[in-house]
């Protein structure tokens, strides 16, 4: 992909279907589980097409820089890097930060609207603050091991 062209899953608002678990687990004390989990489904159906499509153009490239070999690497290297960065850490965090807000509106004592919705208004305020921090901790981890040995 050249500089110019856009990326249609980082660079448009298809990314943010990456980010619909995250959306669940703040929604978590007040859904039920189903919805939650049907998120998760969004999300990695999101990090599996993108995989695919991007593996298939790299496929297609002519050898060497296409092929086989170069495109199992790229794969690998999208789908650990969106499972990570995209579905497992931030859901865990989410989902972390919204049971430590629901504990702490117990202990307040906080009841009613106030109390049921704090602990999902915290959880969807907080997805902004932690998507770039992970993603460059994901990056870093991903540089230190995957892509210093395959690449």
């Amino acid at each position: 992909m050249s500089i110019n062209e856009k990326d249609i899953f980082r660079d448009t608002p298809i990314r943010y279907l990456g980010y619909a678990n995250e959306i669940g687990e703040a929604f978590r004390p007040i859904i039920k589980k189903i919805f939650v989990h049907a998120t998760y489904g969004v999300a990695v159906s999101y990090v599996l097409t993108e995989t695919s499509y991007k593996s298939k153009i790299q496929y297609d490239k002519p050898e060497p820089e296409g092929g086989f070999r170069s495109a199992a690497i790229l794969s690998g290297d999208i789908l650990l890097w969106q499972m990570l960065a995209s579905v497992i850490v931030p859901g865990f965090t989410i989902n972390r930060i919204c049971w430590l807000t629901k504990k702490a509106v117990k202990v307040s004592k906080i009841k009613g609207p106030v109390g049921k919705w704090t602990p999902t208004m915290i959880g969807l305020l907080a997805i902004p603050f932690i998507i770039h921090p992970i993603d460059k901790s994901i990056d870093f981890v991903m540089d230190s091991t995957y892509r210093k040995y395959l690449q």
